[in-house]
Formats: C-alpha cells, structure tokens, sequence
C-alpha cells in the first residue's frame, strides 16, 4: 500500500499527547486494510524513523487505531512537532 493512503490522520486527545510525552508513542487513525507491516513501513518512510511495534485496534466508531512505538533512538515529540501536533 502507499504509505500516504495507510495513515489517514494523527490522532491527538490527551491519552495521545501523554503517550508521545511519556512512552514514545504515536497515535494515528489508518486505513482499515491496513496491516501492521504496512502501518510500520509507512510510518517509517514518512517520518524518517525507526518502528519498535505496532498495535492496532478497531474503535467503537468503526476505524482502525494504531499505537506506534519508536525504537528510543527516535523522538515521538519530535515527530510530533514536525507534523504539527505541539
């Protein structure tokens, strides 16, 4: 898949904001097709990074969240603040 069609949009609530602050994680909303190897490659040619894991779920609302954590190298709150989130 294209990495620009895998991540629809970064999600940013409070829980959201305390993951990147505390364990390095960001959050986005994605393609439901998506698989985590899909969501891993995109994250990482978009960002420039390096991906430890992804988790994903389905919300009550019917899209797919994924929860991606760095390798500690990376910087969540400086991808965070790339894209506009900070």
């Amino acid at each position: 898949m294209d990495p620009y069609k895998v991540i629809l949009r970064p999600v940013v609530t409070e829980k959201a904001v305390a993951m990147i602050e505390n364990e390095n994680k960001l959050t986005f909303i994605v393609d439901r097709r998506a698989t985590k190897g899909d969501i891993k490659r995109a994250v990482e040619a978009m960002f420039d990074v390096k991906v430890e894991k992804v988790n994903t779920l389905i919300t009550m609302r019917g899209e797919k969240k994924a929860y991606v954590k760095l390798k500690p190298e990376y910087s969540a709150s400086e991808v965070a603040a790339r894209i506009g989130l900070f």
